[in-house]
C-alpha cells in the first residue's frame, strides 16, 4: 500500500467491530500523544470493549481470523489453548473460545493469569485449562513496546505452555523507538517473532492499513490523510511510502 491510496478489503465483522468500537470511544480519531512520545491521529482503549455487542464483535473477530489460519490439518497454527493476560484477556478468551466452538465447531480450552500468585486454593499465577505440554496461542489487545506480550509469552513456557502464535486485535503497524527511529529500526511485531525464534507468527484481526480504508469508505478525509501522514513517518513500510 502507498501512502497515497488504501486497497485493502474490508471484512464483515471488521467494520461492525469499527462501528462497535467509535461508538463507545474505545476508538477515537483526532490528535493524542503516546508514550513513546509521537502525536497519533487515532488511539484505541481495549478497557472500554465492555458492552455484550462489543465483546461478541471481539470474539467473532479473533474467531474468524483463527479458524481460517487453523483450518487445515498442515496449518502451523494447531493449537490447543488460549491464553489472555490479566485482566483485559480474561474477556477476550473467554469469549473466543466460546465462538470458536458456537460458529466454528472448535473446543479448545482457555487460560488466565493472576497478578500475583495465590498461596491458598488451587494456588499458582494461572487459572483455567492447564498449559502444560499444550500448544498455546496467546490473544492480546495492541503491541507497543512488547513488554507485557514478552511477560505472557515467559509465563507460558514456564509453565510447560508451548506458544505457537499470537492474535492482536489491532496491528499499528508502525517501528519501535521514539520520535524520531533510526531508518533500520524494527516494528514491535518483527522483534517478537523473532524472539520466538521466526516461526511463530503474530497476527492480527485488524491493521491500521484496514482503518484507513474504512476511512476511505466512509469519506473521512481529513482522518484518513491524518493516517497517511503519520504512517509515511512512522509505518513498517514508510520507505516504500515515501518513495
Amino acid at each position: 500500500m502507498t501512502a497515497n491510496s488504501t486497497t485493502e478489503k474490508l471484512q464483515n465483522h471488521q467494520c461492525e467491530f469499527i462501528e462497535g468500537a467509535l461508538a463507545t470511544g474505545a476508538l477515537k480519531f483526532g490528535s493524542f500523544t503516546l508514550k513513546s512520545g509521537r502525536t497519533s491521529p487515532y488511539f484505541f482503549n481495549a478497557g472500554l470493549l465492555s458492552t455484550g455487542p462489543l465483546i461478541s464483535a471481539v470474539a467473532t473477530s479473533y474467531a474468524t481470523l483463527i479458524s481460517q489460519l487453523s483450518s487445515s490439518p498442515t496449518s502451523p497454527l494447531q493449537f490447543d489453548v488460549l491464553f489472555g493476560p490479566a485482566y483485559k484477556g480474561i474477556p477476550f478468551v473467554a469469549a473466543t473460545a466460546l465462538e470458536l466452538y458456537k460458529s466454528h465447531g472448535i473446543s479448545v480450552g482457555y487460560a488466565f493469569d493472576r497478578k500475583e500468585a495465590k498461596a491458598h486454593g488451587e494456588g499458582g499465577m494461572m487459572v483455567g485449562s492447564s498449559v502444560q505440554g499444550k500448544r498455546v496461542i496467546i490473544l492480546d489487545d495492541v503491541m507497543t513496546a512488547g513488554t507485557a506480550i514478552r511477560q505472557s509469552i515467559d509465563l507460558v513456557k514456564a509453565q510447560g505452555g508451548n506458544v505457537v502464535g499470537i492474535v492482536l486485535l489491532l496491528d499499528r503497524e508502525e517501528v519501535a523507538g521514539g520520535v524520531n527511529p533510526s531508518p533500520d529500526e524494527r516494528s514491535t511485531v518483527e522483534d517478537v517473532e523473532k524472539l520466538l525464534g521466526g516461526e511463530v507468527r503474530v497476527l492480527p484481526t485488524l491493521r491500521m492499513r484496514e482503518l484507513m480504508a474504512w476511512l476511505e469508505e466512509k469519506g473521512k478525509h481529513e482522518d484518513l490523510e491524518s493516517m497517511k501522514t503519520y504512517r509515511a513517518r512512522y509505518g513498517v513500510d514508510r520507505n516504500k511510502d515515501s518513495a
